[in-house]
């Protein structure tokens, strides 16, 4: 019987320093998103969605909140009495133990446990992405070209180019070069951190790469242009859907905002294509009499009195009366007064906004974040 069996490894031990306080204390792949989810979910979910029924998830930085928020895996349909999900942590052999040294590295610490599902593909996805795509097309692709390695890309800002490993190809789509993170890129064309590779080469390259002491064990800076500079046949699968790295405070704002645009580019509404996430089983949201909602997300026990324009509002908020909210993020638990003013702001979860105070600026374009359980 032919094996076309695909195992996914998910790398979700990212710190995202960038994000600042969004992830003083959590990894980024828990960071929370869209009013409900954790950015984890939309892996997670297109994982499930595709049918995917093997899944590992490398975790590392903080990961109590992130290893809560997963669990066994139940709220994706991972909780099988075969395969499944499983997360994996760094761990002590008999040589040691350290910490996961890169994404490559990430992979070849756990060959035993993919060698163990005796898988033909492996998938491997980053944890720290917002997007919706359907994995078996970029798994169907990889097998019609008959490829060795399958790089997942899309076209992304020229301005914003030399942030991400950018992939020259030929008509075909077939990879001739492979450039990370270059100052002057000659294309737009940029990977998404999504891959797929025939299990047998993958496992010959990271067993290379990590005899090279001289490496720094990454996927985009070593393993993938030492395929390539070695002649495998790599190709590239183009992603024309919703795509946003969430790596700064400003790009999750953003993000966050999407979802309130009329021509809102990520669907969370699709019955076909639903993000799953750990449902907190708390009570409607009540908007009170003469409060005003406009383009807003109102999520589970939020409670409103008062005036919430373009703004994502997470479970169990409650906003007093005279208060106007706009253009900004409040996260769970949080409490903002009467008479308080708030514009574009991150708000974090447990916060208290007491009455009378004005918090960010209607004039300047920064995103002001606010630590979680601040009184203010």
């Amino acid at each position: 019987m032919k094996n076309d069996k695909v195992v996914a490894m998910l790398l979700a031990g990212g710190q995202g320093s960038r994000l600042k306080l969004l992830t003083k204390n959590i990894a980024k792949p828990a960071v929370p998103f869209g009013g409900k989810y954790r950015i984890i979910d939309f892996p997670l979910s297109n994982a499930t969605n595709s049918e995917i029924s093997d899944i590992g998830i490398l975790t590392q930085y903080k990961p109590l909140e992130l290893n809560s928020h997963i669990g066994i895996g139940g709220t994706w349909d991972f909780d099988r009495n075969t395969g499944g999900l499983r997360i994996l942590p760094p761990f002590t052999s008999e040589d040691g133990g350290r910490w996961y040294t890169g994404t490559a590295n990430a992979i070849y610490e756990n060959i035993d446990f993919i060698e163990s599902l005796a898988p033909k593909y492996v998938l491997v996805l980053s944890g720290d992405h917002i997007y919706k795509m359907d994995y078996n097309l970029l798994i169907k692709s990889h097998r019609e070209k008959s490829s060795d390695v399958t790089i997942a890309v899309m076209e992304v800002p020229w301005e914003e180019a030399s942030r991400f490993g950018i992939v020259n190809v030929d008509k075909d789509l077939k990879i001739y070069e492979f450039d990370e993170k270059p100052e002057n890129p000659k294309n737009n064309m940029a990977s998404m951190g999504i891959y797929v590779f025939t299990w047998e080469k993958l496992k010959y390259y990271l067993n290379k790469d990590a005899k090279d002491k001289n490496s720094k064990h990454d996927f985009g800076m070593n393993v993938l242009p030492l395929m390539l500079k070695e002649g495998l046949n790599m190709h590239v699968y183009i992603f024309k859907g919703y795509w946003k790295d969430v790596g700064t405070v400003d790009s999750y704002w953003e993000a966050n905002m999407d979802l309130l645009r009329k021509d809102n580019p990520l669907n969370l509404y699709d019955k076909d294509w639903r993000i799953y996430t750990k449902n907190r089983n708390l009570p409607p949201q009540l908007i009170k009499k003469n409060s005003i909602v406009k383009n807003s997300m109102i999520n589970e026990g939020c409670i409103i009195e008062g005036e919430v324009y373009n703004s994502i509002i997470f479970s169990g908020v409650h906003i007093g009366k005279n208060s106007k909210v706009s253009n900004s993020v409040i996260l769970s638990n949080s409490c903002i007064d009467s008479d308080v003013t708030i514009n574009k702001c991150v708000v974090l979860e447990n916060v208290i906004v007491h009455s009378g105070v004005n918090v960010g600026s209607t004039t300047s374009d920064d995103i002001l974040i606010i630590d979680k359980d601040l009184k203010i």
